[in-house]
């Protein structure tokens, strides 16, 4: 590929890059974007008041489910998934996903003998996936934007 193509085509995925609009709702992101979500990845969507925070329950076509809290400003504070097959993560986790990856490969290169599932165990954002060919889990939490009195096991799995 001569030098010119190469440009061309760098060009072209910047321009990709800049003018894509991938409207989704994403840790930090506004409940607006919520319903995007269920037209995107979902079947079926379930938004149930908890008090202080609503859960938006996204039921995916296969089986599995993504769940969306968001707080009284309607800031999405917390995703959690589980069930057969990954969600976009990258959708998910919006601009966190950089540390998200960025700490997996940091793991990996650390422990390249073990297998950890990845993980971000920082003050203000916490993100843990895991899971096994056929079903995966994972959370991610910013406790600033969560509400007054929000606790990390409040995000387990509830009726």
């Amino acid at each position: 590929m001569s030098l010119i193509h190469r440009a061309g085509a760098l060009g072209l995925a910047a321009c990709c890059l800049c003018f894509s609009t991938a409207a989704s709702a994403k840790l930090g992101g506004s409940v607006s974007s919520v319903a995007v979500d269920r037209g995107r990845i979902a079947v079926s969507m379930n938004s149930v008041a908890m008090g202080r925070y609503t859960r938006h329950e996204l039921m995916r076509p296969n089986g599995g489910s993504v769940r969306e809290f968001t707080n009284a400003a309607g800031v999405v504070f917390a995703v959690t998934w589980s069930g057969p097959g990954k969600p976009d993560l990258k959708t998910l986790l919006g601009s966190y996903f950089s540390t998200f990856q960025a700490n997996s490969i940091a793991t990996a290169r650390q422990m390249h003998s073990l297998r950890r599932p990845p993980q971000v165990a920082q003050p203000d954002l916490q993100i843990q996936a895991g899971g096994h060919m056929g079903w995966f889990h994972g959370v991610a939490f910013i406790p600033s934007l969560a509400p007054v009195g929000f606790s990390p096991g409040d995000l387990a799995e509830q009726p």
